[in-house]
């Protein structure tokens, strides 16, 4: 990602970019390995189900605490949870287009399956310390990342607050410890896969000489320069802004739900809330889109490639927003994988 980041050698957003996710990403990475190797001084091992198995019925000590809480702050930086994300609107300006979208979508995707074996199958012990980690992190992420996305005229670094913003309303699945839980954390996964995707492509396609097709004002009047293109990015930001019957509100429906039968009810306020925020900055984009006059000329094209990406981004984000079902099985099914320790241990 470091590499890809910095691809477009001849730019200095780009090399820009790459140096400050590298340095950054190096830092983390430190403290990550730290906390890990913490843990291995504690429990001789270095085997999630080892690990979990030598932290049954153990006292928290304070080498113990500071492990989670450092094992933590580096997960935290890999899935742009504040206040690790100072990177992301940087790196989502200064990257390549299609980079940064793969980086949103893989990058995000990748860290949440890495927390979750961490948390969930090495460290089920101790889920009463790391559930209100995630909860107070889930609250702020989300709270922040929508806050800062109001302000942004550039289109990139609005969405890097949007993917922070998100990051805030998976973790709330990850907080919860149960299997709806975790069921919830790969639904979201899935479907903003979808809508975050498609986003970026419009974005892409707009791209002319380095820098314009990044600010709100590139798209003014796009639905009198390309139709297909302007109703595609409205269907991706109802989703992610979670209105009905978009994939993105299933998402949320599920994701709350999970909390609320946690007993988590005001982290689930606290997320609507937020949701009702981010619906002013989805709707900027879609005003942009549908009521500014045409500030660029009309010479859009998409080819096969980006035709076939949007198709399946659009058929995706309405497709489980109508019929969830499927999805939702799938992935309760795969959250069982993970079984009933962190179930026993919130019970206990």
């Amino acid at each position: 990602f470091y590499i890809l980041a910095g691809f477009l050698k001849p730019s200095q957003r780009s090399n820009e970019a790459a140096i400050k996710y590298f340095l950054l990403g190096a830092f983390s990475l430190g403290i990550l390995l730290y906390g890990m190797s913490l843990l291995y001084g504690v429990t001789g091992t270095t085997n999630l189900s080892g690990i979990a198995d030598a932290l049954a019925g153990s006292e928290r000590t304070l080498v113990l605490s500071l492990a989670l809480i450092l094992v933590t702050a580096g997960m935290g930086f890999k899935i742009a949870a504040v206040p690790f994300h100072m990177w992301a609107p940087d790196v989502y300006e200064g990257a390549p287009t299609p980079v940064t979208a793969y980086l949103s979508v893989g990058s995000t995707a990748a860290s949440f399956a890495m927390l979750l074996r961490i948390f969930i199958v090495g460290l089920p012990g101790l889920v009463a310390d790391w559930q209100t980690l995630f909860w107070i992190l889930a609250a702020v992420t989300m709270t922040v990342g929508n806050i800062a996305a109001i302000t942004q005229t550039n289109t990139k670094r609005m969405l890097a607050y949007s993917s922070i913003a998100h990051a805030g309303y998976v973790l709330i699945g990850v907080a919860t410890g149960t299997e709806r839980g975790i069921a919830a954390t790969m639904v979201y996964l899935w479907v903003y896969l979808f809508m975050q995707l498609g986003a970026f492509a419009i974005v892409s396609m707009l791209r002319r000489q380095d820098i314009v097709g990044d600010e709100l004002k590139d798209l003014s009047g796009l639905y009198v320069r390309k139709p297909v293109a302007a109703i595609a990015m409205l269907i991706f930001m109802l989703s992610l802004g979670g209105i009905p019957p978009t994939a993105g509100f299933m998402g949320k429906v599920w994701v709350f739900g999970a909390a609320i039968e946690a007993g988590f009810v005001w982290l689930a306020v606290i997320g609507v809330v937020n949701s009702a925020i981010s619906i002013y900055y989805y709707y900027r984009v879609i005003v942009f889109m549908w009521l500014k006059e045409e500030t660029l000329g009309s010479d859009i094209e998409i080819g096969p490639a980006l035709a076939t990406a949007l198709g399946i981004a659009v058929v995706g984000s309405v497709l489980f927003g109508i019929y969830p079902e499927t999805l939702f099985d799938h992935a309760q099914i795969a959250s069982e994988m993970f079984g009933s320790a962190v179930s026993t241990a919130v019970l206990q």
